[in-house]
C-alpha cells in the first residue's frame, strides 16, 4: 500500500507532475525552480522520497505519477471526513454550510449526486 500522507509542499510538487506528466526529470527541475523556488537537489530529494513511497516513478529520466490526482483527493477527503467528522457526511455538510443557504440548482445537483451514490 502506498503511503499517501503528504504535506502541502509535497502536494504542490505532485501537482506539477500531474499537470505535466510524463515529463523529463530536467523539466521537473525547471518547473520546481520556477514555481516552488527549489534548487535541483531539493527536487531530486523530493522525487526520490516520493518514489520510495510508491507515489511517483522516475525511469530513464522520465517522471510520472503512480497515483492519479483524483485518487489522491478521494483518499484525502475520506481521511478528512473520518478524522474531523467521525466519517459523518451529514456532520460535514452541516459544518460546511454553516447556516448558509444554497441555490435551488445546487440543492438539486446535490440530491442527484446523493441518489447516484446510494447503497442498494
Amino acid at each position: 500500500m502506498k503511503n499517501l500522507k503528504i504535506g502541502e509542499t509535497e502536494y504542490r510538487f505532485m501537482s506539477i507532475i500531474w499537470e505535466n506528466e510524463p515529463l523529463t526529470s530536467r523539466t521537473l527541475v525547471d518547473l520546481c525552480a520556477e514555481r516552488l523556488g527549489w534548487k535541483k537537489s531539493t527536487t531530486y530529494s523530493t522525487l526520490k522520497k516520493l518514489s520510495e513511497r510508491g507515489l511517483v516513478q522516475n525511469i530513464n529520466s522520465r517522471v510520472s505519477s503512480l497515483i492519479t490526482q483524483k485518487e489522491f483527493q478521494a483518499y484525502r477527503s475520506e481521511e478528512f471526513m473520518e478524522n474531523t467528522f467521525s466519517g459523518s457526511l451529514p456532520s460535514f455538510l452541516t459544518a460546511f454550510l454553516g447556516g448558509k443557504k444554497i441555490s435551488e440548482k445546487d440543492a438539486d445537483d446535490l440530491k442527484r449526486l446523493i441518489d447516484a451514490h446510494k447503497e442498494e
